[in-house]
């Protein structure tokens, strides 16, 4: 298991309970940020040019993992989850504002007469992907490459490639869209 340099463990503040497969490219920079890990058999990638700032990382459970791919840039105040067993993958040349906030579950289990109702689910982020201030994204959500998600919208379904949705909850307002830094 490959472990956290010194620079990042003095630049960060690390909490790792249990254990955690490591995978941080050696260009990739993470600045203040809060990393928690707990549980067995967990995973954190982060690929080459990726730049995360004043960024929350919680990884709970068992076999949970985030994996943010090639020159992504994560903004402020954002909080990447993966809980249960799922995983929250962010394709290459992403790029999140402010306070955006991605969770492949709910925080905690409901029970109805004794069963789970809110089982986590997995969140996919395509490539190239915009997603400006304060936008939330919930479980299970897919969303396609080139696309585009509003400020302060609650993203509670796939959305296509090529789009841009806004809204609470969010719905697609445009198709067949490009979009420059």
């Amino acid at each position: 298991m490959k472990k956290f340099t010194f620079l990042q463990r003095l630049r960060n503040k690390i909490r790792i309970d249990g254990e955690l497969d490591l995978e941080i490219s050696e260009n990739a920079r993470i600045v203040n940020c809060f990393i928690h890990c707990r549980g067995k058999n967990n995973t954190l990638v982060i690929e080459e040019g990726s730049v995360l700032r004043h960024t929350h990382l919680e990884i709970l459970g068992n076999n949970s993992s985030i994996v943010i791919g090639k020159n992504c840039g994560i903004g402020h105040n954002s909080y990447l989850s993966a809980k249960e067993g799922r995983t929250l993958l962010v394709h290459d040349e992403c790029s999140f504002s402010r306070n955006v906030k991605i969770m492949t579950s709910d925080g905690h289990p409901i029970f109805q007469e004794d069963r789970m109702m809110n089982y986590a689910k997995d969140i996919t982020i395509g490539k190239r992907f915009w997603i400006a201030d304060n936008v939330t994204v919930l479980k299970g959500v897919e969303v396609g490459e080139d696309s585009v998600l509003g400020i302060n919208s609650t993203v509670t379904k796939s959305v296509p490639a090529k789009s841009i949705a806004v809204g609470n909850p969010a719905q697609v307002v445009k198709e067949n869209i490009r979009w420059e830094d």
